[in-house]
């Protein structure tokens, strides 16, 4: 498969982003990797997306980039749905018309919070904030377009690279005494890693299973494609996340002082975009699927917190 793969485009958005650095790196043994920069590539013009789509020809398009800004979009929702859902609509609609596959990520934040159990796919969607209303177009174009994709939702997405809230809290952490962090909302943090693996994993099930079959990639993707839910195992709050990266790194440097951390209300905490309470995302269809299950999410924290302490 290794020698058929090197001989196709893949064509990755989101540069200098977490997932799409992880993506740089996993899915280099599948095929020659396209990643424009925001430069080359301006994601809120539509004629320069069909036209990086048109030159390259990829067989896979995964769509990294995103508006993650949650409280901007609320101020900036015209700029939010451009690179959340108009992008991906092209990009999708492009591949449709070469054969090509897509993979494109959504969020929990498409749904309102309000269930007591993970939300499974086909839950009614029901955003509380522009982002989660953007993602969401996002994903309908995508599903809408004819093309093969694989739509995975995440949540709470962080690494060693780009701004996350990993990465903030151990600034924060280093710089103050005490913290107050929300821990009255449950969600499950992912690893752009992991991520990053699963995608690797998923496109080269899709391309052994065509070349099995002996047929194109549409017809092998097309009976699996759809919405799966992609988080890290496990559950947490924004405190219990904080909390635990914070100790991982008193751990690895207890000489260094550290600040305190203190859980407090969403009532306490009052951001421009309403926030589910409820994040929770069950994986099972994943699984079920294509026998992947991520690692517990605070043993993924303990692997960032140990490379960005070295």
């Amino acid at each position: 498969m290794a020698a058929e793969a090197s001989k196709f485009n893949i064509l990755v958005t989101g540069e200098g982003g977490q997932v799409g650095e992880a993506l740089r790196l996993t899915l280099a043994p599948l095929g020659e990797i396209f990643i424009p920069t925001i430069a080359e590539l301006d994601l809120t013009d539509t004629d320069a997306i069909a036209k990086w789509m048109r030159e390259v020809k990829p067989r896979w398009v995964v769509n990294a980039a995103a508006h993650t800004a949650v409280d901007k979009a609320e101020s900036e929702p015209d700029l939010a749905f451009a690179i959340n859902a108009t992008a991906p609509r092209i990009l999708a609609e492009e591949a449709r018309k070469i054969g090509a596959a897509v993979v494109h990520y959504s969020t929990d934040y498409i749904f309102d919070g309000s269930k007591t159990t993970p939300w499974v796919e086909t839950d009614a969607p029901g955003p509380l904030n522009e982002y989660g209303k953007s993602k969401l177009a996002g994903e309908l174009a995508v599903s809408e377009s004819g093309a093969a994709y694989f739509t995975f939702r995440t949540s709470w997405v962080y690494g060693a690279t780009g701004n996350n809230f990993v990465r903030t809290m151990l600034r924060l952490a280093r710089e103050r005494e005490h913290l107050k962090i929300v821990g009255d909302q449950h969600g499950a943090p992912t690893w752009s890693w992991e991520l990053a693996r699963l995608t690797a994993d998923v496109m080269g099930q899709m391309e052994a299973l065509a070349a099995k079959n002996g047929c194109s990639l549409q017809e092998a993707a097309m009976p699996l494609c759809g919405v799966y839910h992609a988080t890290g195992s496990g559950a947490t709050t924004w405190y219990g996340f904080a909390a635990a990266a914070i100790d991982e790194l008193r751990k690895l440097e207890p000489e260094t002082k550290l600040a305190s951390v203190e859980a407090i209300s969403t009532a306490e905490y009052p951001t421009p975009a309403k926030r589910p309470m409820n994040s929770l995302l069950d994986c099972g269809k994943l699984e079920r699927t294509f026998g992947w299950r991520m690692p517990e999410w605070s043993e993924s924290v303990a692997a960032v917190v140990a490379e960005l302490s070295k």
